[in-house]
């Protein structure tokens, strides 16, 4: 029928080619291009989830909570620095939004404003590629590198794991787009 529109469905895709080609990787290739494929796409689904967002971007979720995309932005960018940086390259990286003072300081610390939005994607881009270059490098899945909280942790374990926290908190991304202008989509 002409004029009659399908209604969308939560589970459709963003639209256009970078969210397309999420999917895209082969099924059944070796285990680090399978990791390093499927956490690059939950990279990308945290990128489209904040696509098109002006100071909305830092809008909470439901009082009392502080969590907001930005929130998630800093957050994550943290996340990268630690497990790639700190735990497995050995770098003294401390946090870039939180401290022992603060410690939801990433959530707490996303405020309005251009340069405060600007120096978290910075972040997260600087995280990213280090994390990226470190992986590509690495001799194999089983370098290791000691964590305080986890003892000794391998490149493998931490794939999982930056997997793992995407995911969950590409689940709040979702809630907190729609919740802003209604937007939804995987």
């Amino acid at each position: 029928m002409l004029g009659v529109t399908r209604p969308r469905r939560r589970g459709d895709l963003f639209a256009g080619p970078e969210s397309e080609s999420r999917f895209a990787s082969p099924g059944t290739d070796g285990e680090r291009r399978m990791l390093t494929d499927v956490l690059a796409a939950q990279r990308v689904t945290l990128r489209l989830k904040c696509s098109g967002l002006g100071p909305e971007l830092v809008l909470r979720s439901v009082r009392p909570s502080t969590l907001s995309l930005l929130g998630l932005v800093r957050h994550l960018a943290d996340v990268e620095r630690r497990w790639f940086r700190q735990v497995l390259a050995g770098e003294p990286a401390p946090p870039r939004f939180s401290d022992a003072a603060n410690p939801d300081g990433d959530f707490e610390g996303a405020r309005p404003g251009p340069e405060v939005v600007e120096a978290a994607w910075e972040a997260w881009h600087t995280e990213v590629a280090f994390a990226e270059h470190f992986t590509a490098r690495a001799p194999d899945l089983d370098v290791e590198g000691e964590d305080t909280w986890r003892g000794t942790v391998s490149l493998r374990w931490v794939l999982i794991h930056m997997i793992e926290e995407y995911a969950r908190h590409n689940g709040h991304a979702d809630l907190l787009r729609e919740r802003i202008d209604g937007t939804i989509g995987l």
